[in-house]
């Protein structure tokens, strides 16, 4: 009989940790469902406003064929369920508010820009009450990069990588030409994409010297707009509920994914993710 009861302590010495770390992760795992969301859905410029330095030549949006495409596109983000849409306007810009609130009055006809055309069109079909902007100008010192190289004798260097980038762009635009807006944005937000876009500023570094770190200056302001931005983007969070969709040149997509990634509060979305 004591032999039963002995065995019978163990046994319930043993089994008395398992609720507590049960408990622990069914916490954890709480924990991580209440992160926010943010998907970055990074797109080309569809009114072709030529203010990169390389840029996607894209044919009219506004054209039949291509209203249909950004339907579909529509309906694709719609899976996220996005409580919120930000765009690429500076945040200070009252005009997005008045515009969008023109538009679901049906007084304002949507523009080109992908600013409208995507989110303007997304955030009236779910009912949302605004769109919100929250982009920020920086300085983009890239003449002062292209005069390092040539007063260093490394303009051939300079110019190889920046024929890699026209290159990039142009396959981009070939592709564009050839698919659905879809199918043209899932090429520019994959992983593998983004990936070489973000390595081709970090190339850009190599060029400078103790003193004058042309190259690396200019990653660095790049890299303080899109902080900035996400900072812009995190402010618009009010509770672990919320879904943000971002919508910006694709320019911004691997920074502004390095932000939210490694932000322990946020959990980063991909537009691929909708498609499966």
């Amino acid at each position: 009989m004591r032999c039963w009861i002995i065995l019978a302590m163990i046994a319930l010495w043993l089994l008395s940790p398992l609720p507590a770390v049960a408990q622990q992760a069914a916490t954890a795992s709480s924990a991580a469902q209440s992160r926010a969301e943010v998907l970055v859905l990074g797109v080309y410029h569809m009114a072709n406003p030529g203010r990169d330095v390389f840029n996607t030549e894209a044919d009219d949006v506004l054209a039949p064929k291509r209203q249909a495409e950004i339907e579909a596109l529509i309906e694709v983000l719609k899976r996220f369920q996005p409580t919120k849409v930000a765009v690429e306007a500076s945040f200070s810009d009252n005009g997005v508010a008045r515009r969008y609130s023109e538009y679901v009055a049906g007084t304002h006809e949507l523009t080109r820009n992908e600013t409208e055309q995507i989110g303007f069109r997304l955030a009236r079909e779910l009912g949302h009450e605004s769109v919100y902007p929250v982009d920020v100008t920086g300085e983009f010192p890239y003449p002062r990069l292209v005069d390092y190289a040539k007063a260093n004798g490394q303009s051939d260097a300079f110019d190889a990588l920046m024929a890699e980038v026209g290159e990039t762009v142009e396959a981009q635009s070939e592709y564009l030409a050839s698919h659905t807006v879809l199918e043209a944005l899932l090429y520019m937000n994959a992983d593998e994409r983004v990936t070489a876009d973000v390595g081709f500023y970090y190339r850009q570094a190599h060029f400078g010297e103790a003193w004058n770190w042309a190259g690396a200056d200019l990653v660095a302001a790049w890299f303080k707009r899109n902080i900035r931005i996400y900072s812009n983007i995190v402010d618009l969070i009010d509770s672990p509920q919320e879904r943000v969709l971002v919508i910006f040149g694709a320019g911004h997509l691997g920074w502004l994914r390095q932000n939210i990634v490694n932000d322990p509060g946020l959990r980063l979305r991909k537009l691929a993710e909708l498609v499966k």
